[in-house]
């Protein structure tokens, strides 16, 4: 195997690694911490050190968690972003400006791509052990299986985001040849369904990783398969043009994205829990509720080292309660939800769907000095709901420096959903109405007899808003630049709030940070271009020059 890209970001995370390794918490399932020791050259000696090896992939996930929101989340017409200076890279996906040296790109690609290496070596050394009789056939099971799984998971994410990567496994390959699009959902799927095959049943602990996760995967990436990703070539056609190309399907792959989305289904093991309100707090984890919503989750521990918690932990809530220039309100944080328009647009559509209040807060008590702070216009726009943890008790706890809430990678409800989907792209739509009207019915809205296409992007905006599908969602419906020229509505994108102390186009004075908002929508709206379909390659994150060629078209 190629091992030149893999020494080069080996190098750029050791001291990144070194400090996740040893901070994590033991799974009820799992022996070891899922840390690990992260020490590939631990001899494997039995079915603890077999998982215990294998969980030290665990220390380029952790790092993720607010990552990906920065890609995601910013890439779409949801969020924009105050982090720091202008030159930022938060600040830099907001606008569409990213480039091969922006930070989060960096830290994504290489620590996915450190994780695939890890997983290759454990798999080698968890088979040598196996092949000397030193593990259980359930240790051996449990081991590779997880290492499958993850690895799965780890160029799903590379696929969709940077298209064409280099493929390698235990049994070799290159680590700087991008291959084509199918040979990665290739082994994708190769890598999943051997998970599938290893794994035990989901048994109500979401953080190890199950038979039914695996599936849930499968689900996942046969459905963006089916929604046939675009090659480079395409790319580079509409790459400084700001249109989006033709949606096309491939019937067979969406036919088995709905096959292993009944396998979970009818496996009994998972249901929706009946108080969307609660998926988000500490609650969820490990099943304490007693329902069985979440598939695979990602422990955090709240150890103030780049372990961030669930989704947007770190991005929403950084600063604590405090007076803003308004009243109480609070500080510019990291990301910001893009305009109130995505409150009202929901609250006028759906006004009795429950997950409104829970993904968008407009007041939040602070229980520490007993005071409501407002977080909705004209004071500021609202705040990301699924980003603030309520569950403790201090307004201390609500901040990112102390959170440990961990990160949600699969719902059930994404399966319901992703099923629905595949449904009514295979013109099958009153088929799809069952797993469709499971997510109305907890949110308290109106069932359909056949859901339509649109009624299905829309349930995945109110389901799973800030959950990180904003831009994966987009590039599979090939509707990246419509729906992020969509902020051209947003009360804020009028230059009546261009300039502080104008009138706004509401009748009130134009106050800094609604000037701060305007800019970066208006940047959203030009900036957007074809190539945004791809993010750039990325360099190693000390800047080394990774080898990959050719870079994505347009950067």
């Amino acid at each position: 195997m190629n091992k030149s890209l893999l020494s080069t970001i080996s190098i750029s995370l050791a001291l990144t690694a070194t400090t996740v390794f040893t901070s994590c918490n033991a799974s009820s399932e799992d022996p070891a911490d899922i840390g690990g020791s992260g020490t590939i050259s631990n001899p494997v000696t039995n079915d603890a050190t077999a998982l215990s090896t294998v969980n030290g992939v665990y220390a380029n996930w952790q790092p993720l968690s607010s990552s990906f929101t920065f890609i995601i989340e910013l890439n779409s017409n949801k969020m924009i972003s105050f982090e720091g200076e202008e030159s930022e890279a938060g600040p830099l996906n907001s606008r569409f400006e990213q480039t091969a040296d922006t930070w989060y790109q960096r830290k994504v690609f290489n620590n996915l791509f450190l994780g695939i290496s890890t997983d290759n070596d454990n798999i080698k050394l968890v088979n040598d052990a196996y092949k000397n009789g030193k593990l259980t056939e359930g240790g051996y099971r449990a081991a590779i299986g997880k290492a499958k799984f993850l690895r799965g998971l780890a160029y799903l994410y590379l696929v969709q985001l940077w298209g064409e990567v280099p493929v390698f496994t235990e049994e070799g390959g290159s680590a700087t040849e991008r291959q084509p699009i199918d040979n990665v959902y290739n082994q994708i799927v190769a890598d999943l369904t051997d998970a599938e095959a290893l794994l035990a049943d989901y048994n109500g602990d979401p953080v190890t990783p199950s038979k039914q996760a695996a599936e849930a995967l499968l689900a996942r990436a046969y459905l963006a398969w089916g929604d046939n990703p675009l090659s480079y070539s395409q790319v580079q056609a509409i790459a400084t043009e700001q249109e989006d190309p033709e949606f096309t399907t491939t019937p067979s792959r969406l036919e088995q994205a709905v096959t292993y989305a009944d396998k979970v289904i009818s496996s009994g093991k998972l249901a929706l829990d009946p108080d969307y309100s609660k998926l988000f707090g500490r609650d969820y984890e490990s099943n304490k509720r007693g329902t069985n919503e979440h598939l695979f989750t990602i422990k955090h521990d709240g150890d103030k080292n780049d372990a961030q918690g669930n989704h947007q932990t770190h991005c929403a809530w950084t600063f604590p309660f405090q007076n803003g220039e308004n009243g109480r309100a609070f500080n510019e944080l990291h990301t910001e939800v893009a305009d109130i328009n995505l409150y009202d647009d929901w609250k006028h559509e759906q006004p009795s769907d429950k997950r409104l209040a829970k993904t968008y807060f407009t007041k939040l008590k602070n229980p520490e000095d007993g005071f409501t702070y407002t977080y909705y216009a004209p004071i500021y726009t609202p705040v990301n709901g699924k980003g603030v943890d309520q569950s403790y008790e201090d307004a201390e706890n609500l901040e990112i420096t102390q959170n440990s809430v961990d990160r949600i990678e699969l719902r059930y409800a994404e399966v319901l959903l992703i099923k629905a989907e595949a449904l009514v792209q295979l013109g099958r739509n009153k088929e799809a109405a069952a797993p469709f009207n499971e997510l109305r019915r907890r949110a308290g809205i109106a069932e359909v007899d056949a859901p339509t296409f649109d009624q299905i992007k829309r349930e995945w905006d109110y389901e799973f808003t800030y959950e990180q599908k904003s831009l994966l969602n987009s590039l599979r419906w090939k509707d990246l630049v419509a729906s992020v020229k969509k902020v051209k509505d947003y009360e804020h994108f009028d230059n009546s709030y261009a300039t502080e102390g104008a009138t706004g186009r509401d009748g009130s004075q134009v106050n800094s940070f609604f000037a701060k908002i305007h800019k970066p929508l208006v940047a959203k709206y030009n900036n957007v271009k074809g190539r945004h379909y791809r993010q750039p390659i990325p360099e190693g994150l000390k800047g080394e020059d990774l080898g990959i060629l050719p870079q994505n078209p347009g950067y």
